[in-house]
């Protein structure tokens, strides 16, 4: 049943977001953790950058069981906690990313029916010559706006920026 929910979620927001913004990248489910005895599961998934080849971002998030779902109610809700770690994974290619403080987005899950995302962003860090990918959550929660940040570096890297690198 998880798996039906993984499904049915992420399509009804494409739905509602059709028309809005390119779709980023897709992510592939690489591992799917049981935490307790009710069906909870950590989900382990990895999202290459569309704009940056060689980088591949491994996003965690929580999926709640059918049972938790009727014990605690707010049916078509997931937790907002997540955990991000992106790494080199082959030769690094950056293609035309947004270099604007504000970043660009590389990955959105819809993680409720219909306003919460889990969003993930790329910016890059002139001055050090560094790309850092923001998870966050798109709704605060509880008053607390959940995150999470992993960096790599391109420093002494050998990198190709298809559009010339930018001067710091």
């Amino acid at each position: 049943m998880n798996s039906l929910r993984r499904c049915l979620i992420p399509l009804v927001s494409a739905v509602v977001l059709a028309g809005t913004a390119s779709i980023p990248s897709k992510a592939e489910v690489v591992g799917e953790v049981g935490v307790d005895w009710i069906g909870n599961d950590i989900i382990v998934e990895a999202v290459p950058d569309p704009q940056v080849k060689g980088v591949t971002c491994h996003v965690t998030y929580f999926d709640r069981s059918m049972i938790d779902r009727l014990k605690n109610g707010k049916w078509f809700e997931d937790p907002s906690n997540n955990s991000i770690a992106c790494r080199q994974t082959g030769p690094i290619e950056i293609g035309d990313i947004d270099l604007g403080k504000g970043g660009e987005e590389v990955f959105r899950q819809g993680r409720s029916l219909i306003w919460k995302d889990l969003l993930v962003k790329r910016i890059y860090d002139k001055t050090n010559d560094t790309l850092i990918y923001l998870a966050h959550s798109r709704q605060v929660v509880d008053g607390s706006a959940k995150m999470a940040i992993s960096t790599v570096p391109l420093y002494n890297q050998q990198v190709t920026w298809t559009k010339g690198k930018p001067a710091p």
